[in-house]
């Protein structure tokens, strides 16, 4: 592995998160909103705003919609961060991205769902598995996978 400069490590981890955030939004809507009906865009992103602000997030209109977005970066960056600041101390990681992708993801998922939710506003439903495992999938797929191909990719050169 090479040094790489400050710029180039902000640089990698603001683009991975924000590829990394975006397929994980598009792909919540697209399963959520459009193909189960279970919820509308705006009401998916005033969900995320709810984890601060609880069901007042839901009368917010776009405003608590696109906080929900920033908070949804937020997080994805926070995650993106995670991984590239330890990559290098974990070997295991190098060996091969798309088992640690899988890994992260399933790491992510576990503590967005047993962390960060209950301890928020969001009202969480009970576990279900079939649910749980189509959030998990969505996790790894568009969250863990991106940000192990990115970041392995960055520390090869």
């Amino acid at each position: 592995m090479t040094a790489h400069s400050v710029a180039s490590n902000v640089n990698t981890i603001l683009r991975t998160g924000l590829i990394a955030g975006t397929l994980d939004i598009l792909s919540a809507i697209t399963v959520y909103a459009l193909i189960m009906g279970k919820a509308t865009p705006v009401q998916i992103l005033q969900g995320v705003a709810s984890g601060i602000f609880g069901r007042e997030a839901f009368a917010g209109g776009v405003t608590m919609a696109l906080t929900g977005l920033l908070f949804h970066y937020a997080i994805a960056l926070i995650f993106t961060t995670v991984y590239f600041l330890l990559y290098p101390h974990l070997p295991f990681l190098h060996r091969q991205w798309v088992v640690s992708g899988v890994l992260f993801g399933v790491l992510v998922w576990l503590v967005m769902n047993l962390a960060v939710l209950p301890l928020s506003n969001f009202q969480q439903a009970p576990l279900r598995w079939a649910p749980a495992l189509l959030g998990m999938a969505i996790i790894v797929v568009m969250i863990g996978l991106p940000i192990a191909f990115n970041v392995q990719k960055y520390y090869r050169y």
